[in-house]
């Protein structure tokens, strides 16, 4: 399973739970996957019609208050396919941030511009900490109801708490570069 398949795997994962149009499947990413994963619909949707051939899931062609749509569900198959990727080792965990980059470089433009993306980077990271937080107060209240939900958990209490890191990092950061 190659670098090029975790979006099988990614969606193979999301309709683990519930069957879901493409639409749906994109905003699962842009909401629950966001902290840590992101798509388009031009990854989406040739990957659903790869899973479709493979026989990895089917689709359902249905309309509903007058527009087509397409559900997508899971398989045995795609169950299986899905548990044999979760066993495999981690091969790349990465951390990509384009504010580090320019931080990175930032000797070439100076402090006053580098604090500005700190900064963004700072704003962006508090408007969205409280959605992880929320996430992890609803999560412990009812972790017990399914066994997902204890798997839900720990994924939003590490994104709280690398969230949090960051802010200190900003704070600090800024520090450095005023003086």
């Amino acid at each position: 399973m190659a670098n090029e398949k975790k979006m099988d795997c990614v969606i193979l994962g999301l309709l683990s739970h519930e069957s879901l149009t493409g639409y749906e499947i994109k905003k699962r990413i842009d909401t629950t996957l966001k902290f840590f994963w992101s798509a388009s619909f031009g990854s989406i949707y040739p990957t659903l019609n790869s899973l479709d051939q493979d026989g990895l899931v089917t689709k359902l062609e249905i309309t509903d208050k007058g527009r087509d749509k397409v559900i997508y569900t899971i398989t045995d198959a795609g169950r299986e396919y899905l548990k044999q990727w979760l066993v495999l080792p981690v091969t790349k965990d990465e951390l990509r941030y384009e504010t580090l980059l320019k931080l990175f470089f930032g000797s070439e433009i100076g402090p006053k511009v580098t604090i500005g993306h700190i900064l963004d980077f700072e704003t962006k990271i508090k408007c969205e900490l409280p959605y992880l937080e929320g996430a992890v107060r609803e999560l412990k209240k009812i972790q017990k109801e399914e066994e997902a939900h204890s798997y839900y958990l720990l994924t939003a209490l590490f994104g709280e708490k690398v969230y949090k890191t960051y802010i200190e990092w900003c704070e600090e950061a800024k520090k450095i570069l005023e003086g």
